[in-house]
């Protein structure tokens, strides 16, 4: 009986260390979950929602215009943003819009427009420029606290939301 019980036991150690390497891999190499805080991604995004972060597709493509990221901001906090421009690209902030070498951005999905003008700057190579959804409440690329993001700080791509469970649904984006 004893040797049973050694058996049953040596069995359920192996289950609980193999549960704990797959879930460190998938959190690792995969999938990470990251808790929206604060405003500066309204409409989209709102304070305290749980998203679904992949880290697959950079594996095999850097981040696309459009896209909402979640980047290591500093060592103790990460930020979530909308990538608006990749390098090379020259941005200008006026009242009337953003500008992308010199186009216009349809941005459905902003708050409200920017208030602040800002640039013109050009995007500098293996970075991104990001902001927020909510423009005129958002640290973004424009604040030098953040300025623009090195592609080896973005963690991955936001592309579900799961909590609150009356906000589940994908992240649309391009």
């Amino acid at each position: 009986m004893q040797e049973l019980d050694r058996n049953e036991m040596w069995e359920w150690i192996k289950s609980i260390l193999l549960a704990i390497i797959l879930a460190l891999f998938i959190r690792a190499f995969l999938i990470e979950v990251f808790l929206v805080q604060g405003d500066s991604m309204l409409p989209t995004l709102h304070d305290r929602e749980r998203v679904l972060v992949s880290k697959v597709q950079y594996y095999y493509r850097q981040p696309q215009p459009g896209e909402i990221v979640v980047f290591k901001a500093t060592e103790e906090r990460d930020f979530i943003k909308r990538v608006i421009a990749a390098a090379g690209d020259e941005v200008l902030i006026n009242a009337d819009g953003v500008f992308v070498n010199g186009e216009k951005l349809e941005e459905d999905y902003i708050l409200a427009k920017t208030r602040e003008p800002y640039g013109p700057v050009t995007v500098p190579e293996g970075t991104l420029f990001v902001m927020g959804d909510n423009r005129n409440n958002s640290m973004d690329s424009r604040h030098p606290n953040v300025s623009f993001v090195e592609l080896a700080r973005i963690k991955g791509k936001a592309v579900f939301i799961f909590w609150p469970l009356n906000s589940i649904r994908t992240i649309s984006q391009p």
